[in-house]
């Protein structure tokens, strides 16, 4: 009876889940003065209109309460004469199976943005052409929140949503806005969703789908179950390690998940924990004075 119980949450879900934003929206104007604020308040209500109301699939629409949970939050470094350079903090969640609880599927921050706003010009979708800077990068993310949901739930679910936020990605290109094109740097959107639709890094992806469904939705009814598929998805996260260290996914799949991992494993039931600390010191380095949190 359970597993008809969970074939349909996920079939619900998937579909749920993988279809509109619910999201919320905040700009931090703090860094700029003499600036009437009027025009930040004016952009976040657009921005939250725009991510709120578009449609970003061809999928039919659902609930409203099953839209997928994220925030995005400016930061204003710089304004002058409508033109914008902000950091952006891209954040999305979602329920776990059976629970009240939910857990952090992206943190991202994005500090190389910047665009053109004039206000009250209206936010248009449309993947395959390039209207303001500012569309394309909330619609970019706005697809790589319903990849990320959909790979939780179905194994490389979201495949559909990284090919649009590539197409939109490659238009963005030939604009000479910063973010799109290959440089030096490691974390910008080009090599964010260049990584996400190679199969060299195709564990990340598996992991997701590993740690959720096989992971923390098991937990409502076997918590020493949902703990030991937590292991091995971060052992199959281990194999990207070995490809690619330190690559750009890992940083972002620990960016969300640090602080749940730690809390996982040092409470409930008691497993062999000796493990996993050393995998995910060896992926995750930095974050190793967390990793000793675990007991």
């Amino acid at each position: 009876m359970r597993i008809k119980f969970l074939i349909l949450f996920l079939l619900s879900t998937f579909c749920a889940f993988s279809q509109e934003l619910k999201a919320t929206v905040s700009i931090n104007s703090a860094q700029v003065t003499n600036v009437n604020p009027q025009i930040f308040k004016n952009l976040e209500k657009q921005i939250f209109d725009f991510l709120n109301n578009t449609k970003f699939s061809n999928k039919e629409f659902v609930k409203p309460n099953e839209k997928v949970n994220c925030s995005f939050f400016f930061i204003v470094n710089k304004f002058e004469t409508n033109n914008f350079e902000v950091t952006l903090q891209v954040n999305s969640t979602r329920p776990v199976y059976n629970s009240t609880f939910t857990t952090p599927i992206l943190n991202i921050n994005d500090k190389d943005v910047s665009f053109k706003y004039i206000e009250f010009e209206n936010l248009v979708y449309d993947q395959n052409s390039f209207t303001s800077n500012l569309v394309s990068v909330l619609s970019f993310y706005a697809n790589i929140i319903l990849a990320s949901d959909a790979d939780t739930f179905s194994d490389k679910g979201g495949t559909e949503f990284l090919e649009t936020a590539l197409n939109i990605s490659n238009v963005a290109q030939s604009s000479g806005f910063s973010g799109w094109i290959q440089t030096g740097k490691k974390t910008t959107r080009y090599n964010l969703i260049s990584d996400l639709m190679s199969n060299t890094f195709d564990a990340y992806r598996e992991t997701l789908y590993q740690y959720h469904i096989n992971g923390l939705d098991r937990m409502a009814d076997d918590l020493n179950k949902g703990k030991m598929e937590i292991i091995n998805a971060i052992e199959t996260l281990l194999k990207l390690h070995k490809v690619r260290p330190n690559s750009l996914l890992a940083r972002t799949f620990f960016d969300a998940k640090t602080d749940e991992i730690v809390n996982i494993f040092t409470g409930g039931p008691v497993v062999d924990v000796s493990k996993v600390k050393d995998n995910l010191a060896t992926i995750s380095p930095l974050n190793s004075s967390k990793w000793n949190k675990i007991r």
